[in-house]
């Protein structure tokens, strides 16, 4: 029980941290990361972990022109 709520605890951690840490992105970075994350996943979803790399490099190429 301890080691799942400090599990739980360092995730949280880890989340909030993450989030701050995009507090300041312009709206182009901000576009960039939103275009990899979901290029990303739908990279994953249509050709596994290839396709996650592919897919990610695209949607942020797309995401940092698009607010260009």
């Amino acid at each position: 029980m301890t080691s799942l709520r400090l599990t739980s605890l360092l995730a949280g951690v880890a989340v909030a941290a993450s989030l701050t840490a995009c507090a300041d992105m312009t709206p182009r970075e901000n576009s960039t990361a939103v275009g990899a994350g979901i290029g990303g996943v739908a990279g994953a979803v249509l050709g596994g972990t290839e396709g996650a790399a592919v897919g990610a490099v695209a949607g942020g190429v797309i995401g940092n022109q698009v607010k260009r």
